[in-house]
Formats: structure tokens, C-alpha cells, sequence
């Protein structure tokens, strides 16, 4: 696969033993002694390529839920962080973390780096001829432990319920670390390939039997040992039990003459370092308490006990207001008469007025619909009539016939189809950009799922 013409400048014909794909067209480059991080144009920048030496003096590492984070840390020369997609960490950090490893001298330039472990603050870091360990929040740095394969001589496993504990026999002594269950099967299998491959050895046992040291290289040992002398210098001068006296003395010390008389100490000198006098001064009890404890004195403060507060006076509920007590008659006690009864006549005699009362008169205000024809052909005229009439309401010019002006409608429908047409341009268009604008909003997501 070939390499963008910006990351080909920058290699200078330097061997790429690692490339890691990051997605869209960002790629990781990796050389045996530095880094590079190659970013194709982007919305968010141009095309360009970083370079992180290998020399570091620890390695850090910060994962998120999409990003992570490998920062370099070179001391004095300050630090330099990758960003990458959280998916891609562990395939970018096995090839850098063999690259710093080999640049610091812990691994041969022709050692290869098998497997790297991370578990929680421990980092076991597996190559062809020695096994790296590091403690720490970091996932290397310089106080790291290497066990050379030369020097281990057994290798055994102990089970637990939540972790195995992987047990290295290096130089005679045994080291210990641990490992999860669900990763110790992969640790185990690492382990025992890069070991029995190392000695040239099919299973554990050869191995023991193989570092075991020989009979004669043994009986030399301990030759060397038993005709070896042991000398610890001339030691310690001996303490002297009889000191040379002093030449001056204390007063009250008793000094011995040459006669064997002893000298008596004054008087003075005697009753100041007597052990009776001394006796007396440590028991003799203070006086008075004030001696015993001079803060005694202080009287107590006093506290106050503050007023309790009243309670608050309750206000009194207003008074409800009173109804009226008084009856309101009702005006609509008189019954209605009906129209019926003002218009029937009070009595039926024919006075002298000469007319007759007029008999089964319709009621007031009421028109008796008129009677229908029951002439069949009548009847046919009439519904084709109303057909005519309704046919020419549905015409557009049905309300201007006979009056010489022409109906819009015609005019109306096209305006109508007009705007239609230019409502469904505008739609489309509007469209194509919300998808032009989706297809972004992707592309730039993406891009800082990348680490951009």
C-alpha cells in the first residue's frame, strides 16, 4: 500500500516496521525510533504529519469512552500526546511501547516484543528473552523490572478466586505478580512459549531439569566455599574495665588516699546532692491547688439562657357575611293564554253585525302548505328542470350566463398549478441540502471520534 507523498518527506527512506489504520484516511506510522501521525484534510485541519521520538522517559495513558490518549513524557523536553479513537488503542500501543522499550535499552534492536499486558496499575510487557514488569499509575517508566529468561529457572502458576498469581523462580529467589483469571489463561500461554522457546525445551519440567546446575560445577561451588577465608578485620578496640581516675574531681565525690582514708564531702555539698534531699523535693506536694494548676482560678463563664419567644397572636376569623332574609316573589305567577284561546270567538251567536262566524279556521300565524299535483307528467318536468338547474350551478360561468362577463376560473386553476410546481421545486431543493447537511454533520463526527 502506498504512503501519502507528505509521510514519505518525512520517513527519509527510514523502515516502517508498524502501520495502524485509524480510520477514514488518518494513519499511524511507526519506525524503530519514532512515531508518526499522519491526518488527511479534514474539516477540522489541513493534511499534516507529527513525530514523537521513542526516547521517553514514561508513558501514560488516558482512555475515554470513544478517544484515548498516549502521552510521551521526555523530562525536560517537556511531553507530547497521540490522540486516536479509543478502538484502536491497543493496536497503535503494542508497536510504540516496543519502540520506547528498545529505545531505552530494555529490549535488543532484534528482540521482539510477543505480548503487553495491562492490568489496572501493573504492565507485563512479554519479549523474546526476558519479561519487562512496571507498578504504577503510568503504563512505563524508568523504575520498571526486567527478568532475563537466562535467569529463571522454574515457572509455576497458583490459582485464586479472582486472580492467579504467576510465580518466577530468578536467581534462586522466587517473584510474584498477579494477574486476572479471565487474562490468566493468555498470560500463562505468552509465558511458557516465549520461556520454553528461549531454553529450547518442550514443557516446565525439561526446563527445571535443564537449569538445574551440574555435579561438578556443584562440587566446585562448594570447594570455593569450605577454603574460603573468612576474615573480618581486626574489630572493635575491648572495652577497658578500670578507667584512669580523673584528674579533678567534684566536690561532694569521695576520692581515696594513699593511706586508704576516705575524704568526708562538706556540709553544704551534702545536703544539696543527698538522695534523702533529692527525695523530699520530687514528693513534696504543691501547697495549694493554685501551685497545682494557676488556670484554676479562671471562673467559669456563665451562659444565659435566652428568652423563648412568644407564640404569635392569632388573628380572628372574619365574620360571614349575612344573607338577605327577605322573600322575592316571583313576577311569572300569571299564567299565559294561548293564542288559540284569544282567537276562538267567546260565543257563537250571529249578532247584528250580519256575518257568520268563520268554522275551522287555521290557527294564527300558521300558512297550510300548498297541495301537491298528482299529475305524473307534471311531475317528470319538474325533476328535469331541477337537473338543468343543478348542471348549470356546477359550470364555472353558470352565474354569468346571459350577463356578457367570462368566469376566472380558468385563470385561477393555472396560477394554482404554477405555484404548485414552484413549491415542489423549492421542497426539493430544501431536501438536498438537509441531506448535504446531514452527510457534514457525519463527517464531522467522525473526525472527532478520530481524535481530531
Amino acid at each position: 500500500m502506498s504512503q501519502p507523498e507528505i509521510v514519505q518527506a518525512d520517513l527519509d527512506d527510514e523502515d516502517v516496521v508498524a502501520r495502524v489504520d485509524l480510520g477514514g484516511e488518518d494513519e499511524l506510522y511507526v519506525t524503530p525510533t519514532r512515531t508518526l501521525l499522519y491526518r488527511a484534510e479534514g474539516l477540522l485541519s489541513d493534511e499534516s504529519v507529527e513525530e514523537y521520538p521513542h526516547e521517553a522517559e514514561r508513558v501514560t495513558v488516558s482512555e475515554g469512552r470513544r478517544k484515548a490518549k498516549v502521552t510521551l513524557d521526555y523530562g525536560l523536553d517537556g511531553e507530547k500526546t497521540i490522540s486516536l479513537p479509543a478502538k484502536r488503542l491497543e493496536r497503535a500501543l503494542h508497536p510504540i511501547v516496543e519502540g520506547v522499550l528498545k529505545a531505552n535499552g530494555l529490549l535488543e534492536a532484534d528482540e521482539p516484543m510477543e505480548r503487553l499486558f495491562r492490568f489496572s496499575e501493573l504492565t507485563i510487557a512479554i519479549a523474546g528473552e526476558r519479561v519487562v514488569r512496571h507498578i504504577g499509575p503510568s503504563l512505563w517508566d524508568e523504575d520498571c523490572e526486567t527478568y532475563h529468561y537466562g535467569d529463571v529457572s522454574d515457572l509455576d502458576f497458583e490459582d485464586g478466586s479472582v486472580a492467579t498469581s504467576v510465580v518466577l523462580t530468578v536467581n534462586g529467589r522466587q517473584e510474584r505478580f498477579k494477574a486476572p483469571n479471565d487474562e490468566a489463561r493468555a498470560v500463562r500461554s505468552a509465558l511458557e512459549t516465549s520461556l520454553l522457546s528461549y531454553w529450547g525445551v518442550e514443557s516446565v519440567e525439561e526446563l527445571r531439569a535443564a537449569a538445574e546446575p551440574d555435579e561438578d560445577d556443584a562440587a566446585e561451588v562448594a570447594d570455593a566455599a569450605e577454603g574460603r577465608d573468612v576474615s573480618f578485620g581486626d574489630g572493635p578496640d575491648p572495652l577497658i574495665a578500670d578507667p584512669a581516675e580523673p584528674e579533678e574531681l567534684p566536690e561532694n565525690a569521695t576520692r581515696s588516699d594513699d593511706a586508704g582514708e576516705e575524704t568526708e564531702p562538706t556540709a553544704g555539698s551534702s545536703e544539696r546532692g543527698s538522695p534523702d534531699a533529692v527525695a523530699q523535693q520530687v514528693e513534696r506536694p504543691p501547697e495549694s491547688e493554685a501551685e497545682a494548676d494557676p488556670l484554676a482560678e479562671r471562673d467559669p463563664t456563665q451562659r444565659t439562657e435566652a428568652e423563648s419567644p412568644g407564640e404569635p397572636a392569632r388573628g380572628s376569623a372574619g365574620e360571614a357575611a349575612e344573607a338577605d332574609a327577605g322573600e322575592v316573589e316571583s313576577s311569572w305567577s300569571q299564567p299565559a293564554t294561548t293564542e288559540r284561546e284569544q282567537a276562538a270567538p267567546e260565543t257563537a251567536e250571529s249578532g247584528s253585525a250580519g256575518t257568520e262566524p268563520v268554522r275551522n279556521a287555521p290557527e294564527s300565524g300558521r300558512e297550510e302548505p300548498p297541495e301537491r299535483t298528482t299529475n305524473p307528467q307534471a311531475g317528470a318536468g319538474e325533476s328535469a328542470r331541477e337537473t338543468d338547474a343543478a348542471e348549470r350551478s356546477n359550470r364555472p360561468d353558470a352565474g354569468f350566463a346571459g350577463s356578457g362577463f367570462e368566469s376566472a376560473a380558468p385563470a385561477v386553476d393555472e396560477q394554482i398549478r404554477d405555484e404548485l410546481a414552484d413549491l415542489r421545486e423549492t421542497v426539493e431543493r430544501q431536501n438536498a441540502e438537509l441531506q448535504a447537511q446531514r452527510e457534514l454533520v457525519e463527517q464531522l463526527i467522525e473526525e472527532l471520534r478520530r481524535g481530531r
